[in-house]
């Protein structure tokens, strides 16, 4: 079985086309309809098979002479069904003397009318080799013309990216050369710059789309549909992500051809814009390092110094980072610069994400530490979902909200912080009303329950046990507030006083001695798995 492969392009060779060609003198058996006559022929193949369908792979113009070709009704319609299910465009059977058929036969007509496939006669004096050049000339001609267009495409495209700000002008190029909608954005999907023909892709569309590939970094793509229009959402970058492509249409071949190039050169113009940027991140930094530097800082210069770099949120919190540290070739520590390196890359990444990009990187505590990144954020700031796209797996300490002057404090605390997430794989958040579920967190379980039990065993075993734990518990939690306790246990201030004095006694503890107070609020705290009570504040 003889095949010619062409391959597909923008401007399809239909039917229709095949018929008009001169000098073939191809014709139709029966009255096929016109959205018939509109498939593609992608190539053409020669069989005399009985069941050529298997070889086929679609968009084929098969021919044959018909010489194993049954006459009867029933099996003209099983071959007919086979090349139909193989993905034929149209059947063509060979004419002419010497030849089985000097017209197509009857059966096979009906049997191609009801299958819906379209057959074609190929006159004696037109041999099939002619047929199959005419299809691959035609095709070549096609895929020089799409050549031709990715060619200019691209050369107009590398123009444009030698403009001062090519972003633009690029996408204006791509987009009237090739119909498809173009928007770049930043890496939180923030748009820097579209071109469109039709009415504007709604991003909100995209969204999801956006994060997915956002969230992969480098490593992806994707492509879905909205609105009957496809979209699809490229990674900008060398090394980093540094934005994203946004395509809002189909590209035809020509279009799909040029769409690494258009990826390449906007990456290029993401990674001249960032380079770009580091003075005003160098001067950000130094901006931060005095406003951390000042121990005796006005809060209206404070205040100054963040509107001056568009941060006027009431109240800020630091947030200490620590950069992953490279590592040699045997394991090691590696020199400092490459680790370093690596925190820059961060920090620019964080400050892209934080409203005043006030970041800055300082060496770890340590000569073989990984560097810090130290950033002051609005109270408002999401800095968890900040974290998790761009410090992934990073020790994170966050410190509480405080006044733009005590914003060291802030970072005392983020940076005291560092070590409890080192231990628990996530960033942490300076709340003073977690402070004890935190350190219980970092506490093996079975030997906080087992300290829990020997505080409160008695208690247990004791009649009403439950109840003589619940109320030791609030009164622990009110700070040792009478009235508080007995209103949120809904009895009477002596009833409490009963049940203390019942605990104590079991217990053999003192509630006025300290260290047994804090073993018995310890120990109530570890039952509730650190949770706060309903209410407590």
């Amino acid at each position: 079985m003889m095949r010619y492969v062409v391959n597909t392009v923008s401007m399809p060779l239909r039917i229709s086309d095949l018929l008009a060609r001169p000098g073939l003198h191809l014709a139709l058996t029966y009255d096929v309809p016109p959205e018939l006559l509109s498939r593609t022929i992608e190539a053409a193949t020669v069989s005399d098979l009985l069941v050529p369908g298997k070889w086929l792979q679609g968009g084929e113009l098969l021919m044959t002479i018909g010489l194993l070709l049954p006459m009867e009704p029933a099996a003209c319609r099983a071959y007919v069904r086979d090349v139909a299910e193989g993905g034929a465009a149209c059947l063509a059977l060979g004419l002419g003397h010497g030849l089985p058929y000097q017209e197509a036969p009857e059966p096979l007509v009906t049997a191609a009318r009801e299958a819906g496939l379209p057959l074609l006669t190929v006159p004696d004096e037109v041999p099939f080799i002619a047929v199959t050049k005419a299809v691959f000339d035609a095709r070549a001609t096609e895929q020089r013309e799409v050549l031709h267009r990715a060619f200019a495409t691209q050369r107009r495209l590398t123009a444009a990216a030698a403009t001062s700000d090519g972003l633009q002008p690029m996408l204006e190029e791509w987009t009237a050369a090739t119909g498809i909608g173009a928007t770049v954005l930043d890496p939180l999907g923030r748009q820097l710059a579209t071109a469109e023909q039709e009415p504007r892709t709604p991003l909100e569309h995209a969204h999801d789309l956006v994060e997915r590939v956002a969230a992969r970094g480098l490593r992806g793509s994707a492509t879905s549909t909205a609105g009957g229009r496809q979209l699809e959402v490229q990674p900008l970058g060398a090394r980093r992500l540094r934005g994203l492509l946004l395509l809002a249409g189909r590209p035809d071949d020509a279009a799909r051809s040029v769409v690494p190039g258009l990826i390449s050169l906007l990456s290029l113009e993401l990674e001249r814009r960032h380079l770009r940027d580091e003075p005003e991140r160098r001067r950000r930094s130094a901006l931060l390092s005095e406003l951390l530097a000042d121990e005796e800082l006005a809060a209206d210069r404070a205040r100054d110094m963040l509107a001056s770099v568009g941060l006027s949120a009431e109240r800020v919190r630091a947030v200490v980072v620590e950069s992953a540290p490279a590592t040699g070739a045997g394991g090691g520590p590696a020199p400092v610069g490459p680790s370093e390196g690596a925190a820059q890359e961060t920090a620019a990444d964080l400050a892209l994400a934080m409203p005043g990009g006030l970041v800055r990187v300082t060496g770890g505590p340590g000569p073989a530490s990984a560097p810090l990144i130290e950033a002051v954020v609005g109270e408002e700031l999401d800095i968890h979902a900040v974290l998790g796209r761009f410090a992934p797996h990073c020790p994170a300490g966050i410190g509480p909200a405080t006044a733009p002057e005590a914003v060291r404090v802030s970072l005392r605390q983020a940076t005291g912080l560092l070590a409890v997430s080192r231990t628990s794989g996530a960033p942490v958040e300076a709340r003073q009303s977690e402070a004890a579920r935190l350190l219980l967190g970092l506490g093996d379980r079975r030997t906080l329950h087992g300290y829990a039990d020997t505080v409160l065993g008695p208690l247990d075993l004791a009649e009403h046990g439950e109840e003589l734990i619940a109320t030791l518990s609030a009164w622990l939690e009110t700070g040792g507030a009478w009235d508080a306790t007995s209103r949120r246990l809904g009895v009477h201030r002596h009833t409490v006083r009963n049940r203390l004095d019942k605990a104590m006694d079991l217990t053999g503890r003192r509630l006025e001695d300290p260290d047994d107070r804090f073993d018995l609020w310890l120990a109530t705290r570890i039952r509730r798995g650190g949770a706060p009570l309903p209410g407590s504040r």
